[in-house]
């Protein structure tokens, strides 16, 4: 299967955000991902955030990219989180605009790894960590894989424990929409 998104060029867009305010890392990110990827970025100048619950943890993200095979977003707090990474039928690249995370993992239980501005990390198809944002972090995530499985773990909390009829609504909506632009206009899976 070919994919759309380049994973070093993508690691470059996001380097070029780093450093700066909210608002202008957005813009330079959503804007560098049109440039390189202008048939498949929604780069429309009303950004929708909405909030994800995902395995405990509370979030907030936008999504720039949707398709059954990948995704690309913008997804960060500013007061921080934790919870679970969930095991997943794809690969999730995460690469950290601003702020820190800490990850932690069965097989190496002592010991914190930290994720800085700059860095790209990558959780693997089927593997499962714990992590925590102590404060204020943004990056830009980027998935890989068979990106419906997935359904029922993000839209977990959001049916059975937020019970947010309103989120799930607007998250599948503009999965919905995104998704079939891709599959309809540019053909792609």
């Amino acid at each position: 299967m070919s994919y759309v998104f380049d994973i070093e060029k993508l690691h470059a867009i996001a380097l070029q955000g780093m450093g700066k305010t909210h608002d202008e890392m957005v813009r330079i990110v959503v804007e560098e991902s049109a440039r390189a990827y202008p048939d498949h970025i929604d780069a429309g100048s009303k950004r929708r955030w909405l909030f994800s619950l995902t395995a405990g943890a509370t979030g907030i993200m936008t999504i720039l990219h949707a398709s059954f095979s990948e995704y690309l977003i913008i997804f960060g707090t500013p007061v921080g989180t934790e919870g679970f990474s969930g095991r997943y039928r794809m690969d999730i690249h995460d690469f950290l605009l601003a702020g820190e995370i800490w990850t932690y993992r069965q097989d190496r239980c002592g010991e914190r790894q930290a994720v800085r501005p700059g860095d790209h990390t990558v959780l693997e198809h089927g593997t499962v960590n714990g992590f925590k944002i102590p404060e204020s972090a943004w990056m830009l995530e980027y998935g890989r894989g068979i990106i419906p499985s997935a359904f029922p773990l993000i839209l977990g909390d959001v049916v059975f424990s937020a019970v947010d009829g309103t989120t799930l609504v607007e998250t599948i909506w503009i999965y919905a929409k995104m998704a079939l632009r891709e599959l309809l206009v540019n053909r792609k899976f």
